[in-house]
């Protein structure tokens, strides 16, 4: 199996809703970033290559070397931020992106490299083919910057995905504090966050909190423990 980010604490960036609460995306990730979020996948505000590749060199140079940083989708952002000696970590695409192998093949065998699953099909093609080095399972429900998806997975939905892709996971789709512990139990590896954290009035708290809930829930294999049943 290849080598995964930590995944406990994922933050997905969002450009408006971080200049909403009068912060850059850098502030935010900085701030998220001390308080404990393990990995942050940056996406682009607009399909503009230059401005995006300044904000991913701003974000990573500022955190690359405590945090992995990911570029979503922009797979020549990722490379041009390399060939600039900027610490980016990895590229996470999705279905409708560049085939996961062909981005394998251009980001090199040691960047990492995730993959949005949708459906058990998604999920086994993902094990099947072997390059990504972990699955982002979405969505757990609906949000207003996950609309555009296959039918929500819920909680026994994400652990069902999990197994077939047989890789490390992360969930993203309203992920919040409370969704913590149920998706440790489920077996799934981290929880994938975009408003918890973008939208706090101090993201590093927030971040502090998501990872002090992922830490104190048990184990998966251990969910009657917990008390938690789907939704």
């Amino acid at each position: 199996m290849r080598n995964a980010p930590d995944l406990r604490v994922y933050l997905v960036t969002d450009a408006e809703q971080c200049e909403s609460m009068g912060r850059s995306v850098r502030e935010t990730v900085e701030a998220a970033v001390e308080g404990g979020a393990t990995c942050v996948q940056l996406r682009a505000k607009t399909s503009d290559g230059g401005p995006f590749l300044d904000e991913v060199c701003e974000v990573a140079n500022a955190v690359g070397d405590q945090v992995p940083v990911i570029v979503n989708d922009r797979v020549d952002v990722f490379l041009a931020a390399r060939a600039l000696g900027v610490p980016v970590a990895g590229v996470h695409v999705g279905q409708s992106d560049l085939p996961a192998k062909v981005v394998r093949e251009m980001i090199g065998e040691v960047a990492f490299l995730g993959l949005s699953v949708g459906t058990d099909e998604e999920a086994r093609i993902a094990a099947s083919e072997g390059v990504a080095d972990h699955v982002g399972l979405s969505v757990l429900r609906t949000t207003a910057t996950k609309t555009n998806t296959p039918d929500v997975l819920g909680y026994d939905g994400c652990e069902r995905l999990a197994r077939l892709a047989v890789m490390p996971s992360v969930a993203i789709g309203g992920v919040g504090i409370d969704d913590m512990a149920p998706l440790k139990a489920r077996g799934v590896n981290g929880g994938a966050v975009v408003s918890a954290i973008c939208c706090a009035e101090d993201p590093k708290q927030a971040a502090r909190d998501l990872l002090n809930a992922w830490s104190s829930a048990p184990d998966a294999g251990r969910q009657e423990a917990t008390g938690v049943s789907d939704r």
